[in-house]
């Protein structure tokens, strides 16, 4: 495969670029004007699985625990936590003074409601719930959970709960909120809130942030901005333009053409944060024809190869932004490893051969590509000459990414709205574990994927992990997730991304975060 053209950084300067509609410039050591890689069309970061819904709700709500930059659970609207001597019952006690932006106050048994509510869409936090005999309020400030057995990572499952009102947590896990009322650090403006526009955030004069160092996710999350504006700009032309002049302050993700235009621009820094990187992958329907065949499934993963992928996507900046040689595991985590990656082979001839045993019988496929993501535009892209390669019957189906979240709920065929596959790209730190992965996940519908195969043995092995009594039996059980995950085609792993953002020189304080969050950040002048 070819890599498909972009525009150059010598064409693109020449551009006359048109202005943001900006209502002021960036001046304004109050304010902090944002352009986030993907428009916030779903706020609801238990119902979405995006990253900036996630960003969102890293503003709007706070966590009992969170991770810090090693990657640890620390302690975050939890005082304090006793664990009984054997380790089965753990009694949380909130902090004081914890409250919503409504002024209510925040209790114990609007955490049991949330961790309800988000364990029906979170891996590591479902399996934590299946451990647990009783999770109760005790009163207002305590809550309390009896396990069946012994559980380690109980903190590090619940950096994944976000604590929201008790009345907004018992909103069924599959329907999206209609409140977005938190205790977090910034509140949202539902009402300056436009899908396709952009969102306003205003500080949280009530929070409380703990008297500790700022460490990723963790630690006193002071912020220094009483508004911070994120600003939708699907013209990457458009947001670029505006960081050289000043008119925002933040781009949360950069083209890889434009790169060579903000190293030569004034006042401009260019930084990548994440250490994991993000892992590019191509997702089926597995339950509607013709990617309900595993056969024809193997096919396209044996055609992939991740170089072109890289390439295709970072274009001259592939070596010191992209990766390959990559499994369901970032790297960097210990448990990537080679298992099953043979069949990977990156053979188009026995590819074509593969498709022919399949039984593929010309069933039209719907790819579905978000038009306002560059980097997953792109992959979409290559996806698609690569599936034609193998002449399979592709229709290429462009949407905005909201859109096309929304459509992933279709169950119908194609024929009646539904689709068959799609590119995305996960977060090296939410796929980092077979705990936290939830591409790997293999209950189907029960996970909140069921577009997914369901596979009993991969759920097994999962649970033998999350018993291995040491590091070394841990990484071979993942070792054979990753066989089952690829011999099984529950997704193709097409090459690891590292995205650079791109921000004004006056803003320093930045977290070290695999995503944008906005506490520590300040304006120096």
């Amino acid at each position: 495969m070819k890599r498909r053209s972009l525009l150059t950084a010598a064409a693109l300067s020449a551009l006359p670029l048109a202005r943001p509609a900006l209502a002021q410039g960036s001046g304004n050591p109050r304010v902090l004007r944002f352009v986030p890689h993907a428009d916030l069309a779903n706020p609801d970061p238990v119902w979405s699985t995006t990253t900036v819904a996630a960003m969102h709700g890293m503003m709007v709500w706070d966590k009992l625990y969170d991770l810090d930059e090693s990657f640890l659970p620390q302690k975050q609207m939890v005082a304090g936590e006793e664990v009984s001597d054997d380790g089965l019952t753990w009694t949380l006690t909130l902090r004081e003074g914890l409250m919503y932006h409504d002024g209510e106050p925040v209790r114990a048994a609007d955490a049991v409601a949330s961790i309800e509510r988000t364990k029906r869409r979170a891996p590591l936090v479902e399996t934590l719930m299946a451990a647990t005999n009783e999770l109760v309020a005790l009163d207002d400030h305590r809550l309390r959970l009896r396990l069946k057995k012994r559980f380690s990572l109980l903190p590090y499952a619940l950096t994944g709960v976000f604590i929201m009102p008790e009345r907004i947590a018992k909103t069924d896990a599959f329907t999206q909120i209609k409140e977005y009322i938190g205790s977090g650090p910034y509140r949202f403006v539902r009402e300056e809130w436009t899908a396709g526009a952009g969102a306003v955030y205003v500080r949280n004069e009530k929070y409380i942030p703990r008297a500790e160092p700022i460490s990723m996710w963790a630690g006193g999350k002071v912020t220094h901005f009483d508004r911070v504006e994120w600003t939708t700009m699907p013209d990457p032309s458009t947001s670029l333009a505006a960081l050289q002049r000043g008119e925002i302050d933040w781009l949360d993700s950069v083209l890889p053409d434009h790169l060579p235009i903000l190293r030569r621009a004034k006042d401009v820094k260019i930084e990548v944060f994440d250490q994991l990187g993000n892992l590019m992958s191509l997702f089926f329907n597995s339950y509607q024809a013709p990617f309900d065949n595993v056969k024809l499934r193997r096919a396209v993963l044996a055609a992939v190869s991740q170089q072109d992928f890289v390439d295709g996507v970072l274009g001259d900046e592939a070596k010191s932004l992209g990766g390959t040689g990559v499994g369901v595991f970032p790297p960097k985590s210990p448990y990537a490893s080679k298992a099953g990656m043979e069949l990977m082979q990156a053979n188009l001839a026995a590819a074509k051969k593969m498709v022919a045993e399949s039984g593929y019988k010309g069933e039209k496929i719907v790819l579905m590509s978000p038009t306002d993501i560059a980097a997953i535009r792109q992959s979409s892209l290559l996806a698609d000459g690569l599936l034609k390669s193998l002449g399979l019957n592709v229709e290429f189906a462009s949407m905005d990414w909201g859109t096309m979240i929304q459509r992933r709920n279709n169950k119908e065929g194609t024929d009646k709205g539904g689709w068959s596959c799609y590119t995305t790209s996960w977060t090296g730190l939410s796929i980092n574990t077979p705990a936290t992965s939830l591409p790997l996940r293999a209950n189907g519908a029960a996970a909140g994927a069921w577009w997914r195969p369901t596979l009993p043995e991969v759920e097994k092995l999962r649970d033998a992990w999350f018993d291995a009594p040491d590091l070394a039996t841990q990484k071979k059980i993942a070792e054979q997730i990753q066989r089952q995950a690829l011999e099984n085609v529950m997704f193709v792993p097409l090459g690891l991304q590292f995205g650079p953002t791109a921000f004004r020189s006056n803003l320093t304080g930045f977290a070290r975060s695999g995503y944008a969050v906005f506490w520590g950040v300040r304006k120096t002048a």
